[in-house]
């Protein structure tokens, strides 16, 4: 299924590898049905989870691509779309598991490797094509929403709204972007990423005045609440909604 899955993103997104500094990240680019570089498009950094780290650059296609490839999206929704990879042996987070689903954060004055050439990545793409700077959204699963809730909480002003799936944040760390659009997803019965961090970091949005986080949460469902996520029918028009 992996294989199918992937071949059949292959024609839309682009392999390619950044880098700098002497470090590589490698990432696959969708760019809209007739790029034009004289007008700007919405940017989308999408992280993926645990599972899809490697060094292909084609595992971390499986979850979330489709989104962007279906044909009347496409249309609807015209936007560069980044798919980087996280190498097998390090993180867009740096973490500690413990028992029952639960996991030491450990916050870093730099972010890890991987996110922080994401980061480089999105600036780039930001310099040298049609970016608007209005509209640039991270959104991500599992260990991908650890990632995307350390990106926005270390770049508060460069996100427009992000969509952490099944992730975990330090909370003390949100009073930053509470001003921000934030949809939080997952599953009630998750014994991979304990739902009280989703349901711990939407309280803390909301007791630091936050009027524009959501929390959506999925009764018996485990830890693929992706699944019903990219299935809900305004999860991209919510997210291209949003505007700095």
């Amino acid at each position: 299924m992996f294989s199918l899955v992937v071949q059949a993103q292959q024609k839309f997104f682009q392999k390619k590898e950044f880098i700098y500094k002497g470090d590589t990240l490698r990432y696959r680019v969708l760019f809209p049905d007739n790029y034009d570089k004289s007008k700007s498009y919405p940017l989308v950094l999408f992280l993926h989870g645990s599972g899809e780290r490697g060094n292909d650059n084609e595992k971390q296609l499986v979850w979330g691509a489709s989104l962007f490839t279906d044909s009347l999206n496409r249309k609807n929704y015209p936007a560069i779309v980044l798919f980087p990879q996280c190498p097998e042996d390090q993180g867009w987070v740096r973490i500690k598991e413990l028992p029952e689903a639960k996991f030491d954060i450990i916050d870093t004055k730099e972010p890890a490797k991987p996110l922080g050439l994401a980061k480089k990545l999105v600036d780039c793409y930001q310099k040298t094509e049609a970016v608007n700077k209005k509209q640039i959204y991270v959104l991500g699963m599992s260990l991908g929403g650890m990632g995307t809730f350390d990106l926005i909480c270390r770049y508060p002003d460069k996100f427009a709204a992000a969509i952490p799936i099944c992730g975990a944040v330090n909370t003390e760390r949100l009073k930053k972007v509470r001003k921000m659009p934030i949809r939080i997803y997952n599953g009630d019965s998750d014994n991979s990423v304990s739902p009280e961090y989703s349901r711990n970091a939407f309280i803390e949005l909301k007791a630091n005045g936050s009027q524009v986080v959501e929390h959506i949460e999925y009764p018996g469902v485990g830890h693929n609440s992706w699944t019903p996520a990219f299935a809900e029918p305004d999860f991209l028009k919510w997210l291209f909604s949003q505007k700095k």
